[in-house]
């Protein structure tokens, strides 16, 4: 900071305030020098606090967030925005829940206020779905969102440790004023975590507020309970139940036969192909999995459709997955493609008009078979719920034959680590051969 300096320009006195940030020389002009000694003034306060100087401007950093300063409305769709381009369609709906659930909170004044329900439906549905903003919203939709414009907390509110809780608070409860799972909590949390750190990366925070508040983390359920796994003989009864319900679990029957023998998510088996599929007369076959098509809605995928076109999870978009099949699988899927045949691109699996078959449609087939397979008991309970414990089955049925966890981890489509941690569980009725094998060694040795 240099001392000020008069200036004459055209018989007009000035006083010149000269700085340096860096390796930049900046230096602005007023018309007397108690006011150039005032500025001075605040610069050196900036200075003396150790406060950052934006090298490019010359200004304090508080002073470039203030000038910059936006509603955490506006903050939140220019991170949804920003996310946009490079997030598979589900992604962007987990997005658009999280910061959905922290808008409401983030507001100066709830008089006016709009129905819970109207609000989230506006704030998840318009709001932060990037393919609906150059559409008009209903007028209800439109009010709300008019209200949260209007009352959103500007971004420099946010440094406040209370308010950051009570964000955090109403990530733990659903709509309907029930908890949340643990998961659905951890993952709200990491994405508004990173919608702060987005913050203070465009120079709208001088840190992440977030880190302030002494809050746990809920512990996240990740394991696979036993009780939702059936055994070999449950998912072979369940397959032929499926089979029983005429035309179309006929047809689905090699569908959920490959979510348990080969271990395939539904998203990827709806995309399975005649030319991915290696089936021998005899022996055992081989699946090549290049991709999946979760049904997330048409107003989040990119071309509008209601299934989005993603690659392996949590792989790199064009790389594959070997998985080899057993006998009874190979038959089921040459029975299927001589009785169906295949679509135009190859599917085997499809829905009367060709489409790729909907969850709501198998998901009815899956309770009627639990319904004519299980016990009232067994139908209340957790077990195989949901086609997608199949999956469950499997994978805990290859790890308890004793198949070595990187061969199922491979197969699965899991890192070794998340296999251990949610897949090594006993299938139903496992425990007892667990303790038989238990009682033949303590006999072995006299026990």
């Amino acid at each position: 900071m240099w001392a000020i300096r008069q200036r004459t320009d055209r018989n007009q006195t000035s006083a010149e305030l000269r700085w340096k940030v860096g390796g930049t020389a900046h230096s602005a002009t007023f018309r007397t020098k108690t006011l150039a000694d005032g500025r001075r003034a605040e610069l050196m306060r900036a200075i003396r606090a150790g406060e950052p100087f934006d090298e490019l401007s010359g200004l304090p950093m508080s002073e470039i967030r203030a000038r910059d300063d936006v509603s955490w409305y506006v903050h939140a769709r220019d991170y949804i925005e920003m996310q946009w381009p490079t997030s598979p369609a589900k992604t962007r709906t987990t997005l658009a829940d999280a910061l959905a659930t922290a808008t409401p909170v983030m507001v100066s004044s709830h008089r006016g206020m709009p129905e819970p329900a109207v609000l989230r439906t506006a704030l998840y549905g318009w709001a932060f779905n990037v393919n609906r903003w150059r559409d008009e919203p209903p007028e209800e939709l439109r009010k709300a969102l008019e209200w949260v414009d209007r009352n959103a907390l500007p971004m420099s509110a946010l440094d406040d440790p209370l308010l950051m809780r009570r964000v955090l608070t109403a990530f733990t409860l659903r709509l309907d004023g029930k908890p949340a799972a643990p998961s659905t909590v951890r993952r709200k949390r990491a994405i508004f975590h990173h919608t702060l750190g987005y913050a203070v990366e465009a120079r709208r925070l001088p840190h992440n507020p977030l880190s302030q508040v002494q809050w746990k983390v809920p512990p996240a359920v990740e394991q696979v309970e036993p009780a939702c796994v059936v055994n070999p003989r449950q998912a072979r009864e369940l397959l032929e139940a499926v089979r029983a319900q005429g035309k179309r679990g006929v047809h689905l029957e090699a569908f959920f036969g490959c979510l348990y023998h080969a271990g395939l998510r539904p998203a990827e088996a709806v995309w399975l192909r005649a030319p991915n599929c290696d089936l021998p007369a005899e022996g055992w076959g081989n699946l090549v999995i290049d991709g999946s098509r979760p049904r997330v809605g048409r107003s989040w995928t990119d071309g509008g459709a209601a299934h989005d076109q993603r690659g392996l999870k949590w792989r790199p978009r064009k790389e594959t997955r070997s998985i080899p099949i057993p006998p009874v699988l190979v038959d089921l899927l040459r029975r299927h493609i001589e009785l169906h045949g295949t679509g135009p691109d190859g599917r085997l699996f499809r829905t009367a008009r060709g489409g790729i078959v909907q969850e709501s449609g198998y998901g009815v087939v899956w309770a009627r078979a639990r319904e004519g397979v299980f016990t009232p008991a067994q139908v209340a309970s957790p077990l195989a719920s949901r086609p997608y414990d199949l999956r469950h089955a499997a994978v805990s049925l290859w790890l308890n034959s004793g198949v070595d966890p990187a061969e199922v981890a491979r197969r699965a489509g899991h890192s070794i680590a998340v296999l251990l941690r949610v897949y090594a569980k006993c299938l139903d009725g496992a425990t007892a051969q667990a303790n038989q094998r238990i009682s033949q060694a303590l006999e072995k040795w006299g026990q």
